[in-house]
């Protein structure tokens, strides 16, 4: 009988399963005795700056703007071949729309590419979108892998 279990990603398979951009999910903390705020993303990620980038929408009716400032858990997965992998990373996110053009997170940006996701309910060019970097406190990977049981 195959059974399954779960063991940490390395460094470099944790960067080859975040490659330079995918889609995930971004929670923001809240009041304690209320749920997170989890909303779709996509992100760009620069293994060699170990930073995750992220184009926010702002609507004038968004509860994002209030919550930008609080800590947040980003999670990604999927499945390939190999079987199932996640990645969770927790800290806090910077805005770097005015960030200089020399400063580490704005080069750094170069080096990623964030889906273009269409999900809004008009057309992107009526729409405000804002930078952020996140330069993770934790990051940890898992992945599955098959056993003889």
């Amino acid at each position: 009988m195959q059974g399954l279990r779960w063991l940490q990603m390395s460094e470099e398979e944790m960067n080859e399963f975040l490659g330079r951009g995918g889609t995930g999910v971004l929670s923001f903390s809240t009041e304690s005795n209320e749920p997170p705020v989890s909303i779709p993303v996509s992100y760009g990620y620069n293994a060699d700056e170990k930073l995750l980038y992220y184009r926010l929408s702002f609507q004038e009716d968004s509860r994002k703007e209030a919550l930008v400032g609080k800590s947040v858990t980003f999670v990604t997965y999927g499945q390939s071949d190999g079987g199932w992998r996640s990645v969770v990373a927790t800290g806090r996110l910077e805005e770097i729309d005015e960030a200089p053009y020399e400063s580490p997170q704005v080069q750094g940006m170069w080096a990623i590419r964030i889906p273009l996701v269409d999900i809004f309910e008009r057309p992107p060019k009526e729409t405000t979108f804002r930078y952020f970097s996140f330069d993770p406190d934790t990051m940890t990977g898992r992945k599955e892998v098959t056993t003889d049981a």
